[in-house]
């Protein structure tokens, strides 16, 4: 099987496919009226050609602000991770809840669901695997079980996120929304399908345990005082971010400064020397330099288009190919082709870096709310991502738990397949429905 291009090769692409296509596609723009209503004119389209490069750097001034927000939460849960204390809190959630198996699968798929909602658990989450995989075989389980209810239940959670400032914050921010907006449908959205989760995990259970019997005790060291401060930090960390955004309408900087600062007091709690809390905090924005620099890549293709004067010539005829097929079809297309781009860019971050700059006029031309383009945008890149080749961390936490990608494909399809029925029927409320922030 011949190997894809990496995400920087197709981002390359992309950029001198966009600079060819200003030189043939005619110029255009939305002008707003005096009564604030859009209407197209005809300009001359500027053809780039050297300007592929310079682009890069325009893209990278652009998204600054984005790029180092990634680079700062990534290095404050990189260090978060370094001093043990989650792994060590999953260990006694387990054996708190007592000796029932079931319970105990339930609990993990809401903690780690909550992780993708929350905090956008993604890669976060390959360690666990390799934790929980040997746990649930040890109760008889399989290794699917371990995937379940820990990257599936992240994945879910990632694609219905309400808090996820990888996704919905940098989505929003792009699309012109206030940060975290429309907070109530998508906390609806996530508790839907993580109970549709929950229902399945046990089903499942019941369906492939091996051992007899329900009773077995899971036994975890108990929490030191430092593991206990430092999950303290951590949900003080998540009220703060709720508090700050909903009550003082933080913002990008407010937040990273909330992160960096939960990295740097969980560091001390744990004990680090500050060399050891500055290593921990460059080994996380190294280890997500990937995702931050892919943003600032991404971004030169809108810039190349918009300064060819031809992304409302694009989003022009998009209109006239949607126009008559109803705010219903348009939705769904947006939504499809988020679905569909996953398979080349599974970066969410660089997803939306590439099309909710074109996307978020769009769903004004054809009548959609930015809010509902910003959930379709969730949907099509949260639930592809449980099947896509190109994923790193779906190779990587199958990997951990030694399940072949082919047997993995034939195990999850059908369920991928009914996630995005259901992701799709999720977003006809937002056309119907008067939803608070939609």
């Amino acid at each position: 099987m011949r190997k894809l291009p990496n995400t920087y090769v197709i981002i390359a692409a992309l950029i001198v496919l966009c600079a060819v296509l200003t030189w043939f596609l005619p110029g255009g723009q939305y002008v707003t009226g005096g009564d604030g209503t859009l209407s197209y004119e005809k300009l001359r389209a500027e053809p780039q050609t050297w300007q592929v490069f310079s682009a890069v750097y325009h893209g990278f001034v652009k998204q600054a602000g984005i790029i180092i927000f990634i680079l700062v939460v990534g290095g404050a849960f990189w260090l978060l991770n370094a001093t043990g204390a989650v792994d060590a809190g999953i260990r006694r959630l387990i054996a708190g809840i007592g000796r029932k198996d079931k319970a105990v699968l339930v609990a993990l798929t809401l903690l780690f669901s909550l992780g993708g909602a929350v905090f956008g658990m993604s890669e976060e989450a390959i360690p666990f695997v390799g934790i929980v995989v040997p746990l649930v075989v040890s109760l008889g389980y399989d290794a699917f079980m371990g995937l379940l209810v820990v990257y599936v239940a992240s994945n879910i959670g990632f694609s219905s996120a309400f808090l996820n400032p990888f996704t919905v914050g940098i989505a929003q921010e792009m699309a012109g929304l206030p940060l975290f907006s429309g907070m109530g449908y998508r906390i609806f959205c996530w508790a839907f399908l993580t109970l549709l989760l929950c229902v399945f995990v046990v089903l499942y259970a019941r369906k492939s345990r091996k051992a007899p019997g329900d009773d077995t005790q899971v036994e975890a060291a108990p929490l030191s005082a430092r593991q206990k401060g430092i999950l303290a930090v951590l949900f003080l960390t998540v009220a703060a971010l709720i508090a700050g955004v909903t009550l003082w309408g933080w913002y990008m900087s407010e937040i990273t400064a909330l992160f960096l600062g939960m990295g740097i007091l969980c560091g001390i709690i744990a004990g680090f020397p500050a060399n050891r809390i500055a290593d921990e905090l460059i080994a996380g924005a190294k280890d997500i330099l990937s995702a931050a620099l892919v943003v600032g890549f991404a971004s030169g293709i809108v810039i190349i288009l918009q300064d060819g004067k031809i992304v409302d010539s694009i989003l022009h005829a998009l209109q006239n190919a949607l126009d008559g097929t109803g705010e219903a079809s348009s939705l769904a297309a947006m939504y499809g082709i988020q679905a569909l781009i996953n398979f080349l860019i599974p970066s969410a971050t660089a997803k939306a870096a590439i099309t909710i700059p074109i996307m978020a006029p769009f769903s004004d031309l054809v009548g959609v709310s930015r809010q509902a383009m910003v959930l379709a945008f969730q949907f099509g890149d949260g639930f592809t991502n449980m099947i896509t080749p190109t994923s790193g961390v779906l190779m990587a936490a199958l990997a951990m738990a030694r399940v072949p990608y082919e047997k993995w494909v034939r195990w999850i399809g059908k369920a991928v397949a009914l996630l995005l029925v259901l992701g799709l029927l999720l977003l006809l409320p937002t056309l119907l429905l008067s939803l608070q922030g939609f």
